[in-house]
């Protein structure tokens, strides 16, 4: 409940990188598979509120926007989800360990990924698959969504919008592909339930320090612990 609450917190003032601090965060005492099933319905839940902060129509013209995006990342998500269940443990560690680490290392040291410099048919595709595969494997799909909004120059609002969009139909994808898959099953889908209240109290939380803390020294801090847990993560699968 501390890791939603912190996660849900980090949520709240940057808008994602949930899924990437709570299967961190449970990964030091819970088995891959069971911490990936943990942060699937905390996840579906927050984003949903995200996504409809500025009301569902203007949630309509994001999904109209990005409806390429969206699609391709749907389509690697449920074929790459269906590989967790017969992944080992350590080779599913370093998958999440990997971009977690290397996309915290990367900000920390003001470097940007070689992405598109405006949008269209062919990068919302490919950037989609990329993203869509990255999630069905891990549930993280923040790094590369945000590097692609960022990169196309999406206005704050916006992102902020179309963030909560992508990653709550990833994650409501994600719910159907992991009933199939066997991650979430009757003893996991309760553990995730209970993850929903901690989770959602910590985005209040956040959203109540993202109007009173400078957000770029929280965000710099967000990133070294996502760096630290990341470490932690390649130590595992490692050794």
């Amino acid at each position: 409940m501390g890791a939603a609450v912190l996660s849900g917190v980090v949520k709240g003032v940057v808008g994602f990188a949930m899924p990437m601090v709570l299967i961190s965060c449970l990964s030091f005492f819970l088995s891959p598979e069971v911490a990936l099933a943990g942060l699937i319905l905390p996840t579906l839940v927050t984003n949903v509120m995200q996504a409809l902060r500025h009301g569902p129509k203007e949630a309509r013209k994001s999904m109209i926007r990005f409806r390429y995006f969206l699609m391709s990342g749907a389509t690697m998500l449920i074929v790459m989800a269906q590989f967790v269940a017969v992944l080992p443990a350590k080779t599913l560690l370093l998958l999440i360990g990997v971009p977690v680490t290397g996309f915290a290392a990367l900000q920390l040291a003001g470097r940007s990924l070689p992405l598109p410099k405006r949008q269209s048919r062919r990068s919302d595709i490919a950037m989609g698959a990329f993203t869509g595969a990255v999630g069905g494997i891990s549930a993280i799909w923040g790094p590369p969504t945000v590097a692609y909004l960022t990169a196309i120059g999406t206005p704050q609002n916006d992102q902020m919008r179309i963030q909560g969009i992508i990653y709550g139909l990833g994650a409501a994808l994600l719910v159907i592909a992991h009933l199939g898959s066997g991650i979430l099953n009757a003893t996991t889908i309760p553990f995730s339930a209970l993850l929903i209240p901690p989770a959602v109290l910590g985005m209040w939380i956040g959203g109540k320090i993202q109007d009173r803390f400078d957000q770029v020294m929280f965000r710099r801090a967000t990133l070294l612990v996502l760096f630290i847990a990341g470490l932690n993560l390649l130590r595992r699968a490692l050794f």
